[in-house]
């Protein structure tokens, strides 16, 4: 979740490192801090708040340094408080550190270092990690190791259970960065006369292009010059510098919008037109898809699919069983992956197992894609950065080149993966028994989908006009019926996770068994209700609503009955291809739920107590 940044070169560190961690605060904060080498040891500014914040004391303090260690913080250990921000500095003062993961047993190391006469001045196991490298560079310094830095990072990672992504610096070797990733996220940045290390290569953004991904068990030791690799058993690793696609400034920043996440709705249009690029047969009746390493006489043996991810990618996941059982007439099954990892759960044979994640960096879901590749199955991912542990470990995959998403409430990101599941879809039936006319039907859809969401984006202020209107109420429902719950759910999660309205999504057929309860005058229904063969099943649901006085609001499309209906909010969306509808219906929900959290006056881009990228348990 938090963000690392390392510089060593011949540049002025502090700029670059404040201006690194910056373009990471979209992964979520609660502190943030550097560390820098000025010349006589090392200095640390930290503090509770903002990255920014916390740069422009650096800046003002014009230190002199080049190379430096930063981090923001997401709270696993200890509370948010100054003391337990990063880096930390070891009590001889030599080693400073900064990590991301959770190391499991700190308790234990803690309790030996303390006999040894180490004081503690934080509650994190991170302190606990930067004086356990410290006592052992005690030693090997004694012994006059040459290289006792290196050697102490790896006795110390030796001792440590659990998961990490580490940047360290030692007083006695100015110049040098080690960094250490297991099961987080780490990624080097190759110059000229200069090279750094950061958990997401956005920190890279106008310095250089060439990156080299850290495997797990990997430790990389930095110099302004060079930079080696080895594993854990200290043996050398060869390198491969990739080449990350070039990026603008403008890319990580917001424009002329208010906010990340508006700008990024806005983006929809373009990066779904990114998303489809080059995936269609010449005669437009199917997909296609390079990465997949299946071929389709492999995947037309596949007879069970099952779809793991977490938060909105489970919401893509449940979509993509309603639409490829449809499509394709394979049964697909849908799993939390932080669930299935710990699970007995009885997986036949012929199951492709089919990963999604943003940031190709969850967690939970990374460990769920290893527990499947144990079990020999054939895997699959969905993701949207190159690179990333997912995409590298699965067995092939589809990148959904959306570009960076910033907010933390995923909008481009979704709609990509519900559009690239049902192009899989697509595929997949198209092996099967989906027509040729059929095929060529959703593929014209797929074309105009674009400009149809073009078409919704300049409803804005119709859709924010409603959003004011509800902004104050504190409970809602959302209700959909087939391809409709997910999107219900999907709807719910974005309302709750920026505006903290409580909000829960059903399937519309559920309420009269518990959620009608719910239903009054201070608790407004949003029912996502297209005109298709549910609708006047959802006609029927809507008048039970307002029947007992709940207000009540509707997504449809342009000229349903349920535009005839009074009393209600109507916001209308065009008509599309049934497989197609919940990546256009979404758009109006991430501009409500948008625009209530500006009128309750929250904080859009980054929510309380969450993060971008889930990287811990």
């Amino acid at each position: 979740m938090c963000g690392i940044v390392g510089y060593v070169g011949d540049d002025a560190a502090p700029q670059i490192l404040v201006e690194g961690l910056n373009r990471l605060a979209y992964r979520g904060y609660d502190s943030a801090g550097h560390a820098l080498m000025n010349g006589k040891g090392i200095k640390i500014f930290k503090d509770i708040g903002s990255p920014e914040t916390v740069g422009q004391i650096v800046m003002k303090e014009k230190v002199h340094a080049n190379s430096g260690i930063s981090h923001t913080r997401w709270a696993t250990h200890g509370g948010v408080t100054p003391e337990n921000s990063h880096p930390h500095l070891s009590n001889c003062g030599r080693i400073a550190l900064v990590h991301n993961g959770v190391i499991e047993n700190y308790t234990v190391l803690k309790r030996r270092l303390e006999q040894n006469g180490v004081h503690f001045h934080s509650e994190t196991d991170t302190e606990v990690l930067c004086n356990l490298i410290a006592q052992y560079y005690e030693d090997f310094r004694a012994q006059g190791l040459e290289d006792a830095f290196l050697q102490s990072v790896f006795a110390g990672l030796r001792e440590v259970k659990g998961s990490y992504g580490i940047a360290a610096m030692c007083s006695e070797q100015p110049g040098t960065i080690i960094t250490a990733r297991l099961g987080s996220s780490l990624v080097l940045g190759i110059g000229n006369g200069e090279n750094m290390v950061a958990s997401d290569a956005a920190a890279f953004c106008g310095r250089t292009n060439n990156i080299v991904y850290l495997d797990d068990g990997q430790v990389a030791c930095l110099t302004g010059k060079d930079f080696e690799i080895f594993n854990l058993d200290h043996e050398r690793v060869t390198a491969e510098i990739c080449e990350m696609e070039a990026r603008e400034e403008h890319d990580y920043g917001r424009g002329d919008f208010a906010h990340f996440m508006l700008k990024e709705i806005f983006e929809q249009p373009e990066a779904l037109r990114n998303s489809m690029r080059g995936r269609f047969s010449s005669d437009g009746s199917t997909t296609k898809f390079g990465g997949l390493n299946l071929e389709a006489k492999d995947l037309r043996r596949i007879n069970r699919i099952l779809f793991m991810g977490c938060g909105t990618a489970w919401h893509a996941c449940l979509l993509a069983k309603y639409i490829i059982e449809k499509l394709a007439r394979i049964p697909v099954d849908v799993e939390y992956a932080s669930e299935l990892r710990y699970r007995n759960a009885p997986i036949p044979d012929d199951t492709l197992c089919f990963v999604i994640s943003q940031s190709g960096e969850t967690a939970d879901t990374l460990e769920a894609l290893r527990e499947m590749k144990r079990k020999g199955f054939e895997t699959l991912a969905i993701t949207n950065v190159v690179g990333s542990t997912i995409a590298h470990e699965a067995g092939g995959g589809i990148y959904q080149h959306v570009g960076p998403e910033i907010g933390v409430a995923s909008t481009k990101a979704f709609t990509s993966q519900v559009l690239l599941a049902t192009m899989v879809g697509v595929y997949l039936g198209r092996l099967r028994d989906l027509s040729m006319t059929e095929g060529m039907r959703i593929v014209k859809a797929m074309h105009e989908l674009p400009e149809q969401i073009v078409q919704v984006l300049q409803k804005t202020q119709e859709i924010e006009a409603v959003a004011k209107k509800y902004a104050d109420f504190n409970d809602f429902l959302f209700l959909g019926r087939q391809m409709m719950f997910p999107l219900a759910l999907e709807g719910a999660l974005k309302l709750k996770e920026i505006s903290y309205i409580h909000a829960e999504g059903y399937p519309a057929a559920e309420m009269k068994h518990g959620p009608l309860a719910l239903v009054s005058p201070t608790c407004p229904s949003l029912f996502i209700a297209p005109e298709d063969d549910m609708i006047e099943k959802v006609a029927s649901n809507i008048h039970e609503v307002k029947a007992r006085g709940g207000p009540v609001i509707v997504v449809t499309t342009e000229g349903s009955p349920l535009c005839e209906e009074k009393g209600i909010d109507i916001i209308t969306i065009p008509q599309t291809h049934e497989a197609l509808m919940p990546v256009l219906a979404s758009i109006p929900l991430q501009l409500f739920s948008y625009y209530a959290a500006v009128a309750r006056g929250c904080n859009v881009d980054r929510p309380r107590n969450l993060a971008k990228s889930v990287t811990v348990e």
